[in-house]
Parts: structure tokens; C-alpha cells; sequence
């Protein structure tokens, strides 16, 4: 029979703890001590996709580690409110061939009655921080995006 772990209550500061091991400052990510706060039927969400189920989720992360040379988070602010988590972000990604990325976010963890992470929302303009980062295509992307959306 297998042993179950039994986690600390997931708060603000648990969190900030957590996620500050999770992207260090010598290189990829390890999401190995974190995974157990996650419910199995986790539903993970951003701008540009929506996973569902650990198995899911974890691939997703597998993916982020192999597409960048190094992942760094810094976060900023953080609250929260009963089950909800709220945590503002500045993830910088060094890529294989591009400079480094930072983007500027914030998460959104809502906690199942047993709490663990039962959805996870990340908020964040990708495509627009990434082209800060190429200076000569990041002039024409703003003029287009302020033109046709602002």
C-alpha cells in the first residue's frame, strides 16, 4: 500500500516558497516538488491553450523546459482570498537562439475542497513581450497593435 504524503496548506507565502525553487537561477525549471499540490484534474489556462489532467499538465511543463536555456521567475505581488491565490509574476525565458524574453504576468490558483490546485489561470501578453525583445521588429508590432487595437 502506498504511503500518502501529507502537504502543507498551499498560502500565499507556501506558494511564493514553491514557485521561487521551482524557477531558479541556475537553469531549467523542476516542477517535481510541486506537482503533488495539484489535483489530478487539474485545468491549466492561458493565452493560448487550456490543458486538463496532471498527465496533461505535466507534459506542458516538460515541453516549456525543453524549448528554453533557462527559466527564471520573480514575483512580485501576491495575495489571496479563501480558496483563491492570486500572484503577480516577471518570468524571463532565455531561448536557443533568441535573447532573453521577460514576460509580465500574474496566476490565479483556485484550490479544491481537499487543497490542492484544481484550476490554474496565467494571464500575460506573450507575443508582446517577446517582441520587446527583438528590437528590430518590436516598433512595427506596437504601431500595428496601437493602429488596429488601441
Amino acid at each position: 500500500m502506498k504511503k500518502k504524503t501529507i502537504l502543507q496548506p498551499l498560502t500565499s507565502e507556501l506558494v511564493r516558497k514553491l514557485w521561487t525553487k521551482t524557477y531558479n537561477s541556475q537553469g531549467k525549471p523542476d516542477w517535481s516538488h510541486i506537482f503533488p499540490y495539484y489535483h489530478e484534474d487539474i485545468v491549466f489556462e492561458d493565452s493560448i491553450q487550456c490543458i486538463e489532467g496532471i498527465d496533461d499538465f505535466r507534459a506542458l511543463c516538460e515541453r516549456l523546459t525543453k524549448r528554453s536555456k533557462q527559466l527564471t521567475m520573480q514575483i512580485t505581488s501576491m495575495g489571496s482570498s479563501g480558496e483563491h491565490i492570486f500572484f503577480e509574476w516577471i518570468m524571463t525565458i532565455t531561448f536557443r537562439k533568441n535573447p532573453n524574453a521577460p514576460i509580465y504576468g500574474c496566476t490565479h490558483l483556485t484550490l479544491a475542497p481537499d487543497g490542492r490546485i484544481i484550476h490554474q489561470r496565467d494571464y500575460y501578453d506573450l507575443w508582446g513581450d517577446i517582441f520587446n525583445a527583438i528590437p528590430w521588429f518590436h516598433k512595427p508590432y506596437r504601431r500595428f497593435m496601437q493602429k488596429n487595437f488601441g
